[in-house]
C-alpha cells in the first residue's frame, strides 16, 4: 500500500495533539503549511514534516 502524500486537517491535529478548531485556525493563518483545494484544506506530508523539523516549508 502506498503512503499518503497529504494529511487532512483532522489528521494533522491528531498528530500534533491539538483540537481540530485550533488546527483549522493555524492552517487559515498560514502557520501550518497547507493548500486549499476547493473547500478542502490539504496538508502536504513532506512540507508538514519539514515544518515540524523547522526546515524548508516552515511558516
Amino acid at each position: 500500500m502506498s503512503q499518503k502524500v497529504t494529511y487532512t486537517v483532522d489528521e494533522a491535529a491528531e498528530l500534533l495533539g491539538i483540537n481540530r478548531g485550533v488546527a483549522y485556525q493555524q492552517v487559515r493563518e498560514g502557520h501550518i503549511p497547507a493548500v486549499r483545494l476547493g473547500k478542502r484544506w490539504l496538508i502536504p506530508r513532506d512540507r508538514f514534516h519539514a515544518w515540524l523539523d523547522g526546515g524548508e516549508g516552515a511558516a
